[in-house]
């Protein structure tokens, strides 16, 4: 909404500009009023005194140039996030036998289901599921936390088994391959298992899983 309301400000401002360049007023025979913003190619954006009327005071340039700055910044932020979101807004239905229909499955229902199917399993304390995209087919990455004294290895075969394997049936999906990331809670004054250490991975199959 904010993001729309900027642009739709900024094209309006660019098309004032470009007007005034192109002489269009001239041209098309329209006499705005004397307060209409650049109504001429020779008429600059900034009046000069406009220009001047700050120019001379100290915290002037500095803050022009930090205020540009932080814009620039900004704007180079939100691209990179642009272009580095890697999340799905819906994934689409096989409809076999049926021609004209297409079905898509918002993501974030998707995700809700899986959560709450993850979060039921034995020892989860607490579970969080995200579908992104992948080359050739969606994909799976989850955050799962589980109680001290869980098993990591009955955890995966509960969901491949369970919440896994209900999405693939649900959504006609022969593959939906998933990541798993894995953290057991020690328990108080507790030694740290054997076998269980950061980094080891688990079933390749039709996913991975990290233990931490």
């Amino acid at each position: 909404m904010v993001l729309g309301v900027v642009g739709a400000v900024l094209l309006a401002a660019g098309v004032l500009v470009l007007a005034g360049g192109l002489d269009l007023y001239r041209r098309l025979g329209v006499h705005p009023p004397q307060w209409w913003p650049l109504t001429s190619p020779d008429q600059p954006v900034v009046s000069a005194r406009s220009r001047g009327r700050w120019v001379a005071s100290s915290w002037w340039w500095p803050t022009v140039i930090g205020g540009l700055t932080a814009l620039v910044a900004g704007m180079a932020w939100w691209l990179v996030a642009q272009l580095r979101r890697s999340g799905l807004s819906s994934i689409a239905v096989p409809t076999p036998g049926v021609s004209g229909l297409r079905l898509r499955v918002g993501a974030r229902a998707l995700e809700e289901a899986l959560e709450n199917g993850t979060a039921v399993l034995p020892d989860v304390e607490r579970a969080g599921v995200r579908l992104v995209r992948a080359p050739g087919h969606p994909r799976l990455r989850g955050a799962v936390r589980l109680r001290p004294g869980g098993d990591p290895a009955a955890l995966v075969e509960h969901f491949e088994d369970g919440p896994r394997t209900d999405a693939c049936g649900s959504l006609r999906l022969a593959e939906l391959p998933a990541d798993l990331r894995i953290r057991v809670l020690q328990a108080a004054h507790a030694e740290p298992r054997p076998g269980r250490g950061r980094g080891r991975r688990g079933r390749r199959g039709r996913g991975q899983a990290r233990v931490e």
